[in-house]
């Protein structure tokens, strides 16, 4: 029976994550969440992890109701003997367990792109140093190595990200005017509130341009977006001879959470049977409205540093935005003024973190 431990788990991808594993017949051996009491007591209940990782504040609840159970740390968690961990900690926080997952040597089920954007090339080398895996859960990165599986990496012209357009890809025409609530409503996919603000402003699109580039490891010139209202084309990859190869399929994200946990098994799922779209569109982003994904870009070309900084900011600016202090097109106003202001100095353990302390106290200023 494979195991796996999940890292965020009752966020929106871990608890998908955890209907894969009941789906699978896996055990799973180790959960760190957040506070969501409820949530996480319900997944103690039927999981019976070995360890258990939350807010400090739940310490004294969960003990209560579950009197054998054992507290630890996220990174003891990701540290536990396990196939696979699935990482979807959103944001910087799940960088430190999604590394000692990799130094684990165990697959990583990498669904936090904030980790890849900011630390790709540190990543790679603990990966590369201890044996371990990483796969995309992400749709559109899953869709982009499924495509590139059996092919030569020099015959591939360019990667190409999909993205739906989110929720004011025509309307309305002022943005000034979107509140979070508006926000909040995403007509294709189910996501935690933070990748549903960043998926509005595009910036989440600019995010996974980022993951791409580190996560392929192709030149940032390599890597295209294209607008596909119908989100079933999750990403295409063109070659030299100009054929293009894809991966289509439903907006739900067991099946590239499942892909990552089989990979290279292909197991059957209750999606299998869903029709295909009648019409598939295709259209260039509009980078006037939204700003955010040429900030990225531009964060891309100069690589390292700022793209930590950019996606720390962007973590400050998100969080005004939703709790009202910042209007809509603030966002990525944030991130240009954060971009321009960060220091060109060498990527490494210690001045990520250093950076991304700084760039919050940046995008606080302008917040």
């Amino acid at each position: 029976m494979k195991r796996v431990v999940v890292l965020g788990s009752t966020g929106s991808i871990g608890q998908q994550a955890l209907e894969v594993c009941r789906l699978r017949g896996y055990e799973v051996v180790g959960l760190a969440a957040g506070k969501n009491l409820e949530a996480l007591s319900r997944q103690i209940a039927l999981w019976k992890p070995r360890l258990v990782a939350a807010e400090e504040s739940l310490h004294k609840e969960l003990k209560a109701r579950f009197p054998g159970l054992r507290l630890a740390t996220a990174e003891e968690v990701a540290a536990l003997e396990a196939e696979v961990a699935v990482a979807a900690i959103p944001g910087l926080a799940g960088l430190s367990p999604t590394r000692v997952a990799v130094r684990t040597g165990k697959r990583v089920a990498l669904a936090n792109k904030e980790a890849m954007v900011a630390a790709g090339p540190l990543l790679w080398r603990e990966a590369e140093a201890h044996g371990a895996e990483i796969l995309p859960v992400d749709s559109e990165h899953s869709a982009l190595f499924q495509a590139l599986l059996g092919e030569r990496r020099e015959d591939v012209a360019e990667l190409i990200l999909t993205a739906s357009g989110g929720p004011f890809l025509k309307e309305p025409a002022d943005l000034a005017q979107v509140t979070p609530e508006m926000a909040l409503r995403h007509p294709r996919w189910r996501m935690g509130p933070k990748v549903t603000v960043d998926s509005a402003t595009l910036f989440n699109k600019g995010l996974e341009v980022l993951e791409a580039k580190e996560l392929f490891r192709f030149p940032l010139e390599r890597i295209k977006v294209l607008i596909h209202p119908q989100a079933y084309v999750h990403g295409l990859v063109r070659f030299l001879d100009g054929s293009l190869k894809a991966q289509l399929g439903p907006t739900d994200m067991r099946l590239f959470i499942q892909y990552a946990l089989t990979y290279p098994e292909r197991a059957e799922t209750p999606l299998k049977d869903l029709p295909v779209p009648g019409v598939l569109e295709f259209l260039e982003p509009d980078l006037k409205r939204f700003p955010a994904l040429a900030v990225a870009y531009e964060a891309g070309r100069r690589g390292g540093l700022a793209q930590v900084a950019v996606s720390a900011a962007d973590e400050v600016a998100v969080e005004a935005f939703l709790q009202g202090r910042i209007p809509f097109p603030r966002i990525p106003e944030i991130l240009a003024r954060v971009l321009e202001a960060t220091p060109a100095e060498p990527l490494t353990w210690e001045s990520l973190f250093a950076v991304d302390a700084w760039a919050r106290e940046e995008a606080k200023r302008w917040a």
